[in-house]
């Protein structure tokens, strides 16, 4: 079903909208979402306002308000439309299908309708590989997009019927798990893990954690266990635990899978921790995009309460008290990273943190802080609740347990697979039925581009670390268009914070654009090569490190893809000043050769 509609009694209510945050700096994302949801946008006007209510400089908050790509100032008419554009949902026809969109409500791409009803553009991706093409209607998900789907979706928007009237089956996202293991075939009994770690206490259960070998699963791999006891030793008197749930690396589904399924088993891992470092307090931190989640685990949360599994006294054991509240993001991929998620969670731009001090000695609000991601907090309930042999005898002796892997792309059966670790790539293509497989993106466009000549190569820490995605490219697709996606990816995501990173993201993209349009030379490769050090060398945080990887790999891996595209010997610019000059000669109604620059 959809989620509900925002309480019109709130609607545009400033100050109420405040106070329902408690009118606290720290909540200012929450409360400019809240803003943008009845008001439909952020209006200028409304800053001052908002700056007095909450104590902070309009300064402050306008560059919270700018820095979030779902805020905006002006109008995006009753229906904002934004087709995903993660390179899956374009190999999956969404470039027609948004034409056939605008078409069908005479709206060009990027602006209002005339009428001022609908607004179409293309946004990042949104968290639904497996059901591509996607798009989110104010918000909403509406995935396994078809002209079917558009013709009802265009007939929807044109009798403007509210999205809480629309046919629930738009909004249905399947979990699509292809293959379960322990952690999402196995029942869990909520309170489970909760019972065995207050039988054998908090440092038992620390015990437990590092005998399994539990390696956080969002990519990086540090241990768990050293994380939490890190955190459990810091001076503080707020201790927090924070769930990473901003998956917004392209191509990754997974937590989304365990978040609408299997969130007691999250929420439980998040709990056991708390008990552990001695946290009172815990946040999910969930991406914008999965707002339709949204609802069901605001309801999870209280039937938890209501059964003594939150709140005060947890299962009557005196002194455990641990709540969780939800946060919701508002469009920026750098949230992901640690330091950039709490200081999305205060309220502020999310531009990562220089380090040290990490989170877990100085992280939300200034407190020691652990943030894992959904995958991790829910193996550590399963490893609370059963012990660490089972978890540890799975998988390779530094990669314990099971890893859930997205599977989209060029395959018969995309969706979620639940494997051991040191599987091979060979063996999870055979599983999905891709049988032409040319290429795999393993963990998203910061991850690894695997070749058909390293399909033996294992998912693993020790050989390709991942944060869950699995991208499967056919013979037929064309890697440097795969990899230019990527650089676009990038160049938009980049929060700004550093040079190296903005400056250097968006020159990748611009010569990428370059060898697409014919006028590349091997000077080119050569910059993209001095980028790519300058990238990797001086970066702030791990986007700006990886942001040349899908370039560089795919120019080691597929070295034809671009010389194909190598037109010129010698240099060649890509602005064409004679070309420029053709709206001045239309004006002029000249088009002789004095009106025309002289070929060299």
């Amino acid at each position: 079903m959809p989620p509900e509609p925002a309480d019109s009694a709130m609607a545009c209510d400033l100050p109420a909208i405040a106070r329902r945050w408690g009118n606290d700096p720290a909540n200012l994302v929450q409360i400019l979402r809240n803003v943008q949801e009845s008001c439909g946008v952020v209006p200028s006007e409304t800053l001052d306002q908002l700056a007095r209510l909450v104590g902070v400089a309009r300064v402050r908050l306008e560059a919270t308000a700018s820095f979030y790509s779902f805020f905006h100032a002006d109008s995006h008419g009753a229906y904002e439309v934004l087709f995903s554009d993660n390179i899956i949902d374009r190999h999956a026809g969404k470039a027609e299908l948004m034409q056939y969109l605008c078409e069908r409500l005479w709206v060009e791409p990027g602006k209002v309708s005339e009428d001022g009803l609908v607004y179409v553009d293309e946004t990042s991706d949104i968290g639904l590989a497996d059901l591509a093409p996607a798009m989110l209607v104010n918000g909403l998900a509406v995935p396994s997009l078809d002209k079917a789907r558009i013709d009802l979706l265009a007939e929807l928007i044109r009798s403007r019927k509210p999205l809480a009237h629309w046919p629930a089956m738009l909004f249905e996202v399947p979990d699509n798990v292809r293959r379960a293991g322990p952690l999402l075939g196995e029942p869990f009994e909520p309170g489970a893990a909760l019972a065995s770690m207050l039988s054998i206490g908090a440092e038992e259960t620390l015990a437990r954690i590092e005998a399994s070998g539990l390696r956080g699963r969002g990519g990086a791999g540090y241990p768990t266990a050293a994380k939490w006891a890190s955190c459990r030793k810091a001076v503080g008197d707020a201790h927090c635990v924070v769930c990473n749930a901003d998956e917004g690396e392209p191509g990754t589904f997974k937590d989304r899978v365990l978040l609408a399924s299997h969130a007691d088993l999250v929420i439980e891992g998040m709990t056991v921790c708390a008990r552990v470092i001695g946290a009172r307090r815990g946040l999910i931190y969930l991406r914008g995009e999965y707002r339709n989640l949204l609802p069901a685990l605001g309801r999870t949360l209280e039937r938890r309460r209501a059964a003594g599994l939150l709140g005060t006294d947890i299962l009557g054991a005196r002194g455990f008290d641990f709540d969780i509240a939800i946060h919701l993001g508002a469009g920026a991929y750098i949230c992901g990273e640690e330091s950039a998620l709490i200081e999305s969670l205060e309220g502020k731009p999310g531009k990562p943190r220089n380090r040290p001090p990490f989170p877990d000695r100085c992280g939300y609000r200034g407190q020691p802080t652990v943030v894992n991601n959904v995958e991790t907090f829910a193996c550590a309930a399963r490893i609370a609740e059963r012990g660490a042999a089972r978890f540890a005898g799975m998988g390779t002796p530094q990669s314990t347990g099971t890893k859930l892997i997205s599977v989209s792309g060029d395959c018969a059966r995309p969706g979620v697979y639940e494997v051991p670790f040191g599987v091979t790539v060979r063996e999870v293509l055979a599983e999905c039925g891709a049988k032409h497989a040319h290429a795999v993106q393993v963990s998203g466009p910061s991850g690894t581009c695997v070749s058909f000549q390293e399909f033996e190569r294992r998912i693993a820490f020790e050989d390709l670390a991942s944060a869950g995605a699995f991208m499967v490219f056919s013979r037929e697709r064309d890697m440097f268009e795969v990899a230019r996606n990527f650089t676009h990816f990038f160049a938009h995501e980049s929060c700004g914070f550093c040079t190296p990173c903005r400056v250097g993201t968006s020159l990748l993209r611009n010569i990428m654009d370059k060898l697409a349009a014919g006028k590349g030379s091997p000077y080119d490769m050569q910059e993209m090569k001095r980028i790519m050090c300058v990238l990797r060398d001086m970066a702030h945080c791990g986007l700006g490190h990886t942001a040349a990887n899908p370039v560089v790999q795919t120019m080691q891996k597929f070295p034809e893809a671009y010389e194909r595209r190598l037109k010129k010997l010698e240099f060649e610019p890509a602005f064409d000043l004679d070309d420029a000059l053709e709206t001045a000669r239309l004006i002029t109604g000249r088009d002789d050769e004095w009106a025309h620059l002289a070929a060299d």
